[in-house]
């Protein structure tokens, strides 16, 4: 019986500070159905836990908004339960909206690859899985290329050949629930938010001051 009691204890404290295993259907979110502006434009990218991919991409100067939700996989309308399974083969995306007159889509690729390991094969910590797995996403060649370009160079300068970032062409996203979009900005107090999401974004903002926001400098010197 102490044996089950502590497995469960274990269970229940890996559930506190991983991605998976939140659901609160009360919460909505107006982000769950975003317009896309005339000139703006989208890029796509996974890199673990989408409530911190977003939360990094809206601190970029450009970036109008960053929606999370599910793409790189083969079955219809996946939900957050159904990719955990790691059956449908979606991972979790972030959709970034962005101007692209303040910021390139090459800087975009240099954010993703700058805001977490690309070398951790289906997963970032402490989330592990193929819904977690690292995804640049492409709509055109032009895009690609600069996927591919991006990995070249950082393969060669400080990887050592050891990227295993996938670099897929778009098929379909689509958008998670409501309750997920600005997870982290709604939830500053949640146990994941707090261990993980929070540290990972002020990371980004060390090593990356000259992309953010003005709003997101003032609240990193804080």
């Amino acid at each position: 019986m102490n044996i089950v009691k502590s497995l469960t204890s274990l269970s229940f404290l890996l559930l506190l500070i991983s991605c998976f295993g939140f659901t609160d259907t009360k919460q909505t979110n107006q982000k769950a159905i975003y317009i896309a502006k005339e000139n703006t434009k989208v890029a796509y990218f996974a890199s673990g836990c989408f409530w911190c991919v977003e939360a990094i991409f809206e601190s970029v100067s450009g970036v109008e908004e960053a929606v999370s939700g599910y793409a790189g996989g083969h079955t219809l309308n996946p939900t957050y339960n159904s990719i955990g399974t790691g059956k449908t083969g979606h991972s979790e995306t972030v959709a970034v909206y962005y101007n692209p007159k303040i910021v390139s889509f090459k800087t975009l690729v240099t954010v993703f690859f700058g805001s977490h390991d690309p070398t951790t094969k289906n997963g970032q910590h402490p989330d592990y899985g193929s819904q977690y797995r690292s995804i640049a996403f492409y709509t055109n060649d032009a895009e690609k290329e600069i996927i591919n370009a991006a990995i070249i160079k950082l393969n060669k300068e400080v990887y050592d050949g050891k990227i295993v970032t996938e670099v897929t062409k778009l098929d379909s996203f689509y958008k998670a629930e409501a309750y997920h979009q600005d997870f982290e900005r709604r939830n500053p107090n949640q146990g994941y938010v707090k261990a993980v999401s929070i540290p990972r974004l002020n990371r980004f903002k060390k090593r990356f001051p000259e992309l953010l926001k003005k709003e997101e400098h003032h609240s990193e010197n804080k």
